[in-house]
């Protein structure tokens, strides 16, 4: 799931400066998106439509491998 989402976001923002992190818990994992405040916006897109649609096309992929996920966009300390 991590490399499905880091070539989305990498292929979005042409931006290599971007970590993903994933943590577990019991019943959900949680995929955190560390970005620059410069591609935020991209990430996130107009009205977020962009981050919907990733979180969509992440969510076929869990459901396919029967796990629940969430993503959180967070900017890095950079």
């Amino acid at each position: 799931m991590i490399s499905l989402l880091e070539y989305l976001i990498k292929e979005i923002t042409g931006n290599e400066d971007i970590s993903i992190n994933e943590e577990t818990s019991s019943d959900v994992q949680v995929y955190y998106i560390k970005a620059p405040s410069s591609v935020i916006g991209s990430i996130i897109g107009k009205n977020g439509r962009t981050i919907r649609a990733i979180r969509s096309i992440c969510r076929a992929r869990a459901i396919k491998d029967q796990v629940n996920i969430a993503i959180r966009v967070e900017e890095s300390a950079s």
